[in-house]
């Protein structure tokens, strides 16, 4: 079947019913599955990392020690004046007091003194076992309940691992919430002033939902029965690519089902005729969205290769349920949702004069002065980069704000070695335990090591850093610790720990830039030679990608350096950035290059441009700025990995509709012309001539020499 024919099928007299009716089956079926999503999350480090990372080996080896994963709660005292003999009593009884709360195994240690005697530090092993890191606020809150807040001048702090952990799940609690209410009141806000109708934005949010919901209930199924990693990271941007891209292709879509129905009377005609002539190029522009994101499956890091069918699935379901549900319930209620602007049978399509046609005619006098111009100016932002550090964001550096085991890693620094309570962990043959903690113990960074524990022919070794575990000179540390005991023979040694957790998963998301970036620009670039039957284009428009994208990383920098105050970027921000903007952006592009392709055939590159520029330039201003702000909903969060995701992708999808996709790339079609479309057909269709009074059609500017 043509796709004019499943056009009239989804959008018929009495198939838009059984449209409507299949997708209300799909969402009574899906939302109870959609609602159990956050239950399959896993957030912990190791979920994270890839099976074959040293620290994920020591991690499994560890189970033979411990039969339960453990790990250890610090429970920091500190007195300016010194510790009194009350304090020590006090932090004695917290002590036999915590070993009767739910979740504690093994062995307390402490209250050990600092050699300033002015604080104390309790060790409590803390289990998490099949609950998960989620349960571990319960058994921290059970802590908080013993020590009290502290008084009379003796601050208690919980920090550590377990501490640590559970101000994470407090910054995850509510996620899913916070960011679907604030990305709807977002996208609500826009599409109400984009339509200017108090009916029609309903519309696009609900479809929205409805394939929110369509891909939670399949990405829980893939999670609960086919071993699909999901955090809360994933799932977060689960939401935001699903509302903003999704309502992209609603915009487009409604856009041209506008210019239709002022040409066609009966709004099931018009609706198919849109749906044939924008379809493809929504289709194709999901396409590119989802294989963009399927190429995550490639990552070593597994938080980074679930996120790719995730996302993928998300823009597969929305572009469903906008080219089927959409449509149906649009035809189904008929010309009054656009009101009071109703499109009326045989009037002028505005698109002919407005801002964008005005613009276009303005570039055609200078083209090449403005793209010259205008790629000078975002090679100046680029320089911005300069001012990057995507080395990973410490404990404190990655929240908003400063959260209280942060305040209590600071205490237990100020009085104790800074990696207590967080060793470096190295695991080996017990017959080399004596070669293996003589080279641990004389690594630098490393103040002592423990005595060893033996079981089953393998010996553990827990070396104390002198740094803080999250800083780059612990992770330093622990490079050199695995150079020295890599070199002891036959001891097989492998190095672990929280730190040691942190380097791999920074090494394997140094590895995920440097094999994801380049693909996902082949790849993009495969399916616009595909789509536009040219090379130049396509070459051309990812150079202006890639240009849009170093623009928009530079800018960031500076802003997270100079006005937020951030520490740094996490090792994944340049990836994730790169594939929403490259994956997305080039949304744009299709939106605009499939019109400029279409009106080319006809009127020739330079004019075709022109009208391409006219018709779509207001609906791919309103798809980027959807798209910015659902992002930007990211921001709505106290952590800042996502905060700085959200800014950069909103105002590099800005960039790229206002001034990239508008501006440059008009230019560029302008300035090159039929040259554009080599080695096609289209690069022979001469550009047609300046009629000196004829009159313009509705959907043709003004081409000014």
């Amino acid at each position: 079947m043509s796709t004019g024919g499943i056009a009239r099928l989804i959008c018929g007299r009495w198939s838009k019913w059984i449209v409507l009716a299949l997708w209300i089956v799909v969402v009574a079926f899906a939302g109870p599955l959609a609602g159990k999503l956050s239950g399959v999350e896993k957030n912990d480090n190791s979920a994270w990392l890839p099976s074959g990372a040293e620290a994920t080996q020591v991690a499994d080896l560890q189970k033979q020690f411990s039969p339960d994963d453990i790990v250890p709660a610090i429970i920091v005292y500190e007195r300016t004046a010194g510790i009194t003999a009350a304090d020590q009593a006090k932090a004695a009884a917290d002590a036999a007091a915590f070993a009767k709360v739910p979740g504690i195994s093994g062995q307390i240690t402490g209250p050990i003194p600092a050699e300033d005697k002015a604080a104390l530090s309790t060790i409590v092993p803390v289990r998490i076992g099949a609950d998960g890191w989620d349960k571990i606020t319960t058994v921290v809150d059970g802590l908080k309940g013993i020590t009290g807040p502290g008084d009379g001048g003796l601050a208690i702090h919980l920090t550590g691992p377990a501490g640590n952990a559970a101000d994470s799940a407090g910054a995850f609690e509510g996620i899913d919430g916070t960011l679907l209410y604030t990305t709807l009141i977002v996208v609500a806000i826009i599409l109400l002033i984009t339509y200017r109708s108090p009916v029609l934005w309903l519309f696009p949010i609900l479809t929205a939902g409805v394939a929110l919901v369509g891909a939670q209930a399949a990405i829980y199924l893939l999670a609960e029965h086919a071993g699909l990693v999901v955090n809360a990271q994933s799932a977060g941007i689960l939401t935001v690519l699903v509302f903003g891209a999704g309502t992209d292709y609603a915009l487009l879509l409604v856009a041209r089902y506008r210019e239709e129905l002022r040409k066609h009377d009966d709004r099931h005609e018009a609706m198919a005729l849109a749906l044939h002539r924008a379809g493809p190029a929504i289709i194709a522009s999901a396409a590119t969205v989802a294989v963009g994101m399927s190429i995550l499956t490639l990552a070593d890091l597994n938080s980074t290769k679930g996120l790719g069918p995730v996302a993928a699935l998300g823009i597969v379901v929305g572009l469903a349920a906008m080219v089927t549900l959409l449509p149906a319930v649009l035809v189904i209620c008929g010309r009054w949702l656009f009101w009071p602007a109703k499109p009326k049978f045989g009037t002028e399509e505005p698109t002919a004069t407005g801002f964008w046609a005005r613009l276009g005619g303005r570039i055609a006098k200078r083209p090449r002065m403005v793209w010259i111009g205008t790629a000078v100016a975002l090679g100046v932002m680029a320089l911005g980069l300069f001012q990057l550090r995507a080395d990973g964001l410490s404990t404190a550096d990655s929240f908003i704000t400063k959260q209280p085991s942060v305040v209590g890693e600071e205490a237990l620094a100020r009085h104790f070695p800074a990696g207590g309570g967080q060793p470096v962990t190295v695991i080996a043959d017990a017959g080399q335990a004596d070669q293996v903690r003589q080279a641990l113990a004389g690594v630098e960074g490393i103040s002592s090591v423990a005595d060893p524990v033996a079981k089953n022919g393998l010996v553990q070794l827990d070396g104390t850093l002198t740094d803080a575990p999250d800083s780059t000179a612990a992770q330093a540390t622990v490079d050199r610790v695995r150079d020295a005991v890599h070199a002891v023979p036959g001891a097989e040694a492998k190095v672990g720990g929280a730190t040691a957790m942190v380097v791999d998963i920074n090494t394997a998301n140094r590895h995920d830039n440097r094999l994801i970036i380049p693909l996902v620009l082949l790849v993009v670039l495969i399916i616009l030679a595909l789509l536009l039957r040219a090379i130049v284009a396509p070459l051309i428009l990812m150079l202006t990608v890639v240009l849009s994208f170093a623009a928009a990383l530079g800018v960031s920098a500076l802003v997270f350096r100079h006005v937020f105050g951030w520490g740094g970027e996490d090792t994944s921000f340049p990836l994730f950035v790169f594939v929403f903007l490259v994956a997305l952006g080039i949304d744009y592009n299709i939106f605009l290059m499939t019109r400029v392709r279409e009106e080319t055939q006809t009127h020739g590159t330079r004019r075709g441009a022109l009208i391409g520029l006219g018709a779509t330039g207001g609906v791919i201003t309103s798809a980027g700025i959807v798209l910015a702000g659902t992002f930007a909903a990211l921001g709505s969060l106290p952590l800042v990995a996502f905060a700085e995701i959200g800014f950069a992708v909103a105002f590099g999808v800005l960039l790229d509709t206002l001034i990239v996709r508008s501006v440059l790339v008009t230019a560029l079609n302008l300035d090159i012309g039929r040259h554009m479309w080599w080695p096609s057909k289209l690069r022979h269709v001469p550009d047609e001539p300046q009629p000196e009074k004829a009159p313009l059609s509705p959907a043709e500017p003004e081409l000014t020499h």
